[in-house]
């Protein structure tokens, strides 16, 4: 089966700069690939690139075996890619549901049509009783999900998500997976950034780590951990080793 998105040879250059030189992986439909890496690898700037944010300075990047890499940001998420961001994006002065609505327009252009999709989805990410509050007034938690229910309101078939688990608590976290095997199971499917270890691992179909700008793994989680390079560039030694 042809993966839903292919990213082969992506490059990203800021002047003399190569965030990114050379990644490669692949996602399949309707699962959730971790995408990790130290800080500085070039992940978001991965992510970037994909949702049209970035134009790459090479590499091919295919989504649903259509070429997309350069393509203006609104028409890469008329085509079905949604995403977060590493600092949370919130409309400050918007309400939950308006914030929401605001996404749902691209899918329905009629005002009512878009609240009423809205609000179905307030209801999905467990922020319905929260409607009627400001972006701002939110919790971290809070609003990285309304940032969550935003992206799902332009009905992606890609959804990107940059490190939803930052700051959070752990019995946030646990509802934060909870919320994306809801979002695995309507078909959607992940590529998620994410520095959590023990959150990513036991959801993760599949990782992909990056460093300097490059892949260095792709395969099963359980791969990951084990295998030598992961460990030098990211996971570093066991505790006993380092001692």
């Amino acid at each position: 089966m042809t993966p839903l998105l292919e990213v082969r040879g992506l490059s990203k250059r800021f002047g003399s700069v190569r965030a990114l030189d050379g990644v490669d992986f692949d996602a399949a439909q309707g699962e959730l690939t971790g995408l990790i890496g130290p800080n500085g690898a070039g992940k978001s700037t991965a992510f970037g690139c994909i949702a049209g944010a970035m134009r790459p300075s090479g590499g091919s990047i295919r989504f649903a075996s259509q070429e997309i890499a350069g393509l203006a940001y609104h028409r890469v998420a008329r085509l079905g890619v949604g995403r977060t961001y590493q600092i949370v994006q919130t409309f400050a002065d918007m309400t939950v549901l308006e914030s929401v609505t605001t996404g749902a327009l691209l899918r329905h252009p009629r005002v009512a049509d878009a609240r009423a999709h809205a609000e179905e989805l307030l209801a999905f990410t467990g922020l319905a009783a929260k409607r009627d509050r400001l972006g701002r007034m939110l919790t971290i938690a809070d609003k990285k999900r309304l940032e969550v229910a935003r992206a799902l309101a332009t009905e992606p078939k890609l959804l990107l998500l940059d490190e939803v688990m930052a700051g959070l608590t752990p019995a946030e976290c646990r509802d934060a997976v909870a919320l994306l095997r809801r979002i695995l199971e309507r078909g959607v499917t992940v590529v998620m950034v994410e520095h959590v270890m023990e959150v990513l691992m036991p959801i993760a179909h599949h990782v992909v780590v990056i460093a300097a700008g490059k892949t260095i793994f792709s395969g099963a989680p359980a791969e990951a951990v084990r295998d030598p390079g992961v460990v030098a560039a990211y996971l570093g030694p066991p505790l006993e080793a380092a001692s």
